[in-house]
């Protein structure tokens, strides 16, 4: 149901009002006070989806009000505290038959909603370096990471629990049972398989990353997704100092997904890998990738109720619209990055990447499985690129504007899309305190 402006109003505010009512009930607690934030972030999104290969267009244009406050913690050996936070999107520009964007919440009718909000909440406890977090959250890491791609972000309602108890380990741990996507209101969403748009139950992960030194990091997940798939992964991260200003990185990403329980999406048997070499001198960035998926299915990962594929996919590939993640698809990447604070401009950016992908085969794919709509030897490519400035100083500062475009193409075979994206975003965000 569309908010009036009234609720809109006081779901903007209902952080704030959490932090007065915690306030008063014990002002002896100066932790929880005195380490506490309150921020609002002005978001304003410009998307136009343009489809060449026959069907319907989608161009809408939002503004959203993103309120967060964060508590510190009650002092002594168990402290304790809570988040919350307050998500406000108006519709400023749609109708039409363009409203294929994600970007709203949808009336019975399929049209976009002229406002909608949502807000929640989560209580937290720490024992020393560990933080155990309950209510709705926005876990982020490679195989549940949630999305905020459009006006609001997505949350998930669940345990998560993070520690650092070991000197450069960070152990990461989650049970989450619903959520509400980036393009919803409420928060009792299901969790999906994206490409076998197949629902499946609770979401559960285990993992970490470890830094070895100050050049090289390793990272491992595991996780179950219900009745859907076991999702293991593995990073390693090193780079080499080469002199002054100029560095290599090498980054190496393994994904390995086999059915789990009642197996809703089917048999899966897939192994995913990426390696991506970034070298970079001053203020430019040259980078290669290579990506392989060994297997008849691809390489899946989270889709939320509200349609919105999600971040859990880590593979160095991965672009704006396609993820090159096919069955035993192999792929290539060529990118530049470039920081234009050494020529005077500090704040701005720019890359380009362009990625091909070949060698798609789905024709092993048992007829039965929803993933059943690959064809044999198709071959596609896409160019991302993305500019960015945020304001350094004044009273502007830290305004951020993005623009980005994302332009793909199928060469050969029908399992995607001939399509053009285009997105400009304005952030504004103010510390209350």
């Amino acid at each position: 149901m569309t908010m009036n402006k009234n609720k809109i109003v006081s779901l903007i505010a209902s952080p704030l009002f959490v932090m007065q009512a915690a306030y008063a009930a014990d002002q002896s607690d100066s932790g929880f006070i005195a380490d506490s934030h309150l921020s609002v972030l002005n978001r304003n999104y410009y998307y136009n989806s343009d489809n060449h290969s026959g069907g319907k267009d989608g161009r809408e244009w939002g503004h959203s009000i993103l309120t967060h406050f964060t508590s510190g913690y009650t002092e002594g050996l168990v402290g304790f505290g809570l988040d919350a936070h307050a998500y406000a999107s108006f519709k400023l520009d749609s109708g039409r038959g363009r409203n294929r964007t994600d970007m709203f919440p949808l009336q019975s009718n399929g049209d976009s909603r002229d406002q909608s909000g949502s807000a929640g909440g989560s209580v937290k406890m720490r024992i020393s370096k560990s933080e155990l977090h309950y209510g709705n959250l926005r876990p982020y890491n490679p195989v549940f990471a949630l999305a905020d791609t459009r006006l609001t972000p997505a949350t998930a309602t669940g345990f998560m629990l993070t520690s650092s108890e070991i000197d450069g380990l960070d152990l990461d741990a989650g049970h989450f049972t619903s959520g509400k996507d980036y393009n919803q209101s409420h928060s009792d969403g299901d969790f999906y398989a994206g490409y076998a748009g197949v629902k499946g139950g609770n979401i559960d992960y285990l993992g970490g990353s470890y830094r070895i030194s100050d050049n090289a990091n390793v990272t491992a997940y595991t996780s179950r997704y219900e009745d859907l798939w076991r999702q293991h992964y593995l990073n390693a991260n090193y780079t080499f100092a080469l002199g002054e200003q100029r560095s290599l990185n090498l980054d190496a990403n393994l994904y390995r997904t086999d059915e789990q329980g009642q197996a809703l999406a089917g048999d899966i048997d897939v192994t995913a890998g990426s390696l991506t070499a970034a070298y970079t001198v001053n203020a430019h960035t040259f980078s290669l990738g290579y990506q392989k998926i060994h297997g008849d299915q691809p390489q899946d990962y989270l889709m939320m109720s509200g349609g919105g594929f999600q971040d859990s996919i880590y593979l160095g590939n991965a672009s704006q619209y396609a993820d090159f993640n096919g069955p035993n698809e192999q792929s290539w990447l060529i990118g530049y990055s470039l920081n234009l604070a050494s020529y005077g401009v500090p704040g701005a950016s720019f890359s380009i990447r362009h990625v091909r992908g070949s060698d798609i085969d789905g024709s092993k794919t048992a007829a039965s499985s929803p993933y059943a709509y690959y064809g044999k030897n198709e071959k596609h490519h896409t160019t991302d690129l993305d500019a960015r400035y945020v304001v350094q100083s004044g009273p502007a500062k830290d305004l951020m504007v993005r623009v980005r475009h994302a332009s793909h193409r199928m060469t050969s075979g029908k399992s995607d899309i001939d399509v053009d994206r285009f997105r400009v975003v304005v952030e504004y965000p103010l510390n209350i305190f």
